[in-house]
């Protein structure tokens, strides 16, 4: 076991984008957006512990147990955000496709497990950490990170020296994540337009 930040990243209008563009299209976007998730999470500390169809798996902290890798996480999250917008756009104006990011994170225990058939075993991340931040990436909103109170804890004493600046955070009602019994402390980095109402 060791305690780690769990990111989780995911692309919204995935279907439509492929039910519309011709499948060789749709790998060479796949291949656009992973290159540039996987380059943001290595410029942050984390490590990429899984790809597949449109969601990516990410994991903080992992090799170092001094720090959680909360805040890197979180700062790695905004700027995948960042850095997928301007794809986006061009998305939308040559392929009259509309895509988004919607990130999940959370922070706590996980085991490390090598899983998959013999010979294509993979190193993951197994447990309960996981499955939160799985869950809160599947509520996020396109160009939003939702993450926990875990997270927002690190935050307020930042523990691992990462500067999330002045970013505009909200702390939303709590909510019972699908398969989970407890309700949890939720924190989002808005998009934009929920900003403005």
């Amino acid at each position: 076991m060791t305690h780690a930040t769990v990111l989780f990243a995911d692309m919204r209008g995935y279907t439509g984008l492929a039910e519309r563009l011709h499948p060789v299209q749709v790998v060479s976007l796949l291949d656009e957006v992973f290159t540039v998730l996987a380059r943001v999470t290595a410029a942050f500390g984390g490590e990429v512990f899984h790809m597949a169809g449109d969601r990516m798996m990410a994991g903080f902290g992992v090799r170092d147990p001094t720090r959680s890798g909360a805040c890197a996480a979180l700062a790695a999250g905004c700027a995948m955000l960042r850095s997928f917008a301007p794809m986006a756009a061009r998305w939308r104006h040559e392929f009259a496709v509309i895509t988004g990011i919607g990130i999940g994170v959370h922070s706590g225990e996980v085991a490390m497990g090598s899983l998959g058939p013999p010979g294509r075993q993979a190193i993951t991340m197994i447990g309960d950490t996981v499955n939160v931040a799985a869950r809160l990436c599947d509520r996020a909103r396109a160009g939003e990170v939702l993450f926990s109170g875990v997270i927002a804890t690190a935050l307020s004493t930042h523990d691992d020296g990462s500067d999330m600046g002045a970013r505009p955070f909200l702390q939303l009602p709590q909510f019972e994540l699908h398969g989970r019994s407890e309700l949890l402390d939720i924190w989002c980095v808005p998009a934009p337009e929920r900003l403005a109402h």
